[in-house]
Formats: structure tokens, sequence, C-alpha cells
């Protein structure tokens, strides 16, 4: 938190409302004693906020997330005091030599001095966790705004670019009907082609769906593309089944395999390889292929670029941000996967 001005301001007003509470307790207005008494809560005032301010940052760094809040205030309340309490009695040590008739060594003095300290502390304290709440709160109005844009552009972006879905069903039927029934493949292709229409359908209003869901339709994808390129495109896919509940943004992993195909050669001579695996650590869901960049791609993309999925991401919160590599002639992109959605 950016604070510097809070700080530079904060310190000596505080302290100096300390000091015109306690003139009363003083016996005296004359300016030198209200100098002296300023000076002092001055040098009370910013130890233990900048102390407490720290204190507050190092919990803050542990205790993050919204949900954490109660534990985090609960853990800050009891490190606050105790540390409040021990740094005024060492801040009293040396005003104990040099006034020693207005800060005596007696216990009762200490508790007393500690119990009045704690209430400016309470206070800065308060101010700190109200500036982080409110900052929270203005990120998630942002990310909801975002959330939401990016909902209706791709909502704008179906009804430009789709047709009616029972159009296109009823075709698909007439289509399967109008084949051969003998003709095996024919009718496969249609039966896949109709199972990744509904897939998009019925995914893309959604922010995750699991692993499971994402493969089967990557594996129906993969089946109409190896219609064109045969042998030309070769997919291994390495994930335990333990892995298969957990969640990825819809599309994502297919449009990384559509980016491979779009992009790097595939032929009979130079065979495309992609692989999907598991990576535990993260965890991760690894989508990787041999790079051979084509000279002329197939076309423009008919999906979100992988800019859009890496902002998808960033919009979902996940611990890990997308990570996008090249090395040793393959091209890597590693989704980080959510144990829920």
């Amino acid at each position: 938190m950016q604070d510097r001005r809070l700080r530079l301001i904060g310190i000596p007003v505080l302290s100096l409302l300390i000091t015109l509470f306690t003139l009363p307790a003083l016996g005296s207005l004359s300016p030198l004693w209200l100098l002296i008494d300023w000076s002092i809560s001055l040098y009370f005032t910013f130890f233990l906020w900048v102390g407490n301010r720290t204190l507050w940052a190092w919990v803050l760094s542990r205790f993050p997330h919204v949900e954490q809040t109660a534990k985090r205030l609960w853990v800050l309340a009891a490190l606050s005091v105790l540390f409040t309490s021990l740094a005024t009695m060492l801040l009293r040590l040396p005003l104990q030599m040099l006034l020693p008739r207005y800060f005596t060594a007696f216990w009762p003095d200490n508790l007393r001095a500690s119990t009045f300290n704690l209430i400016p502390t309470v206070v800065v304290l308060t101010v700190y966790e109200a500036v982080y709440f409110f900052q929270q709160w203005e990120q998630n109005v942002r990310r909801t705004e975002q959330l939401t844009r990016a909902g209706v552009q791709s909502q704008l972006e179906a009804l430009q670019s789709q047709l009616d879905p029972h159009f296109l069903f009823n075709s698909l039927n007439t289509l399967s009907a109008l084949i051969d029934e003998h003709n095996t493949p024919a009718q496969e292709f249609v039966e896949q082609l109709s199972d990744v229409y509904r897939y998009v359908l019925l995914s893309r209003d959604k922010a995750t769906v699991p692993l499971s869901e994402e493969l089967a339709f990557v594996a129906t994808y993969v089946a109409l593309q190896k219609a064109r390129f045969r042998e030309n495109l070769q997919v291994e896919q390495e994930v335990p089944p333990e892995a298969l509940s957990q969640h990825v943004a819809p599309l994502s992993v297919q449009l990384l395999v559509e980016n491979a195909l779009k992009h790097n050669v595939a032929s009979r001579e130079h065979p495309l390889h992609l692989a999907i695996r598991y990576e535990p650590s993260g965890p991760f869901l690894v989508v990787e292929n041999v790079l051979r960049p084509r000279t002329a791609g197939l076309g423009s993309s008919t999906g979100i670029g992988l800019q859009n999925v890496i902002h998808r991401y960033e919009l979902l919160q996940v611990p890990q941000p997308v990570e996008v590599s090249k090395d040793e002639g393959w091209f890597r992109v590693r989704l980080p996967l959510l144990k829920n959605g």
C-alpha cells in the first residue's frame, strides 16, 4: 500500500490531537510545555505508527484474501497488543531518565501508558484496514465490469458469427439422412461436428468447465481434424483420472490445439506432434507442440486469441498465471488448473 502521504500527514496530526487531549493533565498551558508534550507525543506516535504499520503489512501478506479477513484481524489484534505494550515500555525508558517526575518505572504507570497507546493504535489500524477493504472492493468492481464486458462481447460475436443453433442442428440431421448409411466415416464426421457445436453452445456462458469435459471436446475436435490431416497430426495425452475433476476455462485447450494447427507445418515429411499432459506442480495442464512455423497460416482465427485466454485466467484470479514458453524446438503453454468452478 502506498501510504507515504498518510504517514507524513497522519503522524504529526495524530500526535497533536493526543497532545491537545492530554493538555488538562499538564497543569500548565505555557508554549514551552506544549512544545515538549507535543514532541513526546510525536516520539511515541512515530515509532508506534511505523511499528504497527509494519506489523499490519506482514500479517496482510500472510492472510491477504477476503475469506481470511476474520483470521487476519484476530492475529493482528493479538500481535498489535503485544507489540504496543512492549514498545511503550521500551520507549519510556529514556524518558524515565530525562523526566523521572513524569515518567516513572512503576508497573501501574507502564500499564496505563500501554492501555492509552492502544487507543490511537486501534484508530490507525482501522484506517489501514478500511483503505485496504475499499481498494479490494474497487478491484472487485472493476473485475466484475471486465467480466461483464467480456461476456457481452462474446455474446455479440456469437450473434454475429454463428447461425441459429436449431437451424444448424436440423441441417446436420438432414445432411446425416442424405449420407449413405453405409458411409460410416461420413456419418461419424457429421456426429462429431454436431458434438463440437453443442459443446461450444453449452460452455460459452460458463466461467470454467471440468477438465474431463474440455478434454472430451478436444478429442472430438482432434478427430475432426484428423479426417483432414490423417497421420500428419499426432496427439498424445497423459492426464491421470484424478486430475479430470479440476477446472479450466472453456475452449482454452481447444484454442491451443487450433493455434498449433494454424501456425505450424503438418505434413507427411514433418508430422505435427502435439502433447497434452498433466503437471502436478501448480497444478498445470501443459499443451505443447513441435515448433515448425509455416510460411503462411490457414486463415484468420475464428476463436479468441492466446492473449484473451491469458486475460480470462487473470479475471478468474487463478493462483498462478498462464505460462507461455519456447525452448528446444517446442512451443509450450501451461494452463493453471482450478480445484473448483
